[in-house]
């Protein structure tokens, strides 16, 4: 996605797991998810869970997708 950033800390003072880390660890930019308006600590962390880091979903794409041909059109162009 956007520029890397250095890494947040992995866990909050009280040894809670960060929102803002596992964002980091996905690849996302900084704050994709947890700048979210009304978006507490527990639904970030629900959010990203469920969600796909973008370089294994485009890399899969590429795997999984057959090669698909040039039009007759576009070939003779």
């Amino acid at each position: 996605m956007g520029d890397a950033h250095p890494a947040p800390a992995p866990t909050d003072s009280t040894g809670r797991l960060r929102a803002d880390f596992v964002e980091w660890m996905q690849g996302l930019d900084a704050g994709w998810v947890t700048a979210t308006p009304g978006l507490g600590r527990p639904a970030q962390l629900t959010a990203l869970g469920n969600g796909v880091a973008p370089q294994q979903a485009a890399r899969a794409v590429r795997l999984l997708a057959p090669p698909f041909p040039l039009c007759a059109r576009c070939a003779a162009a």
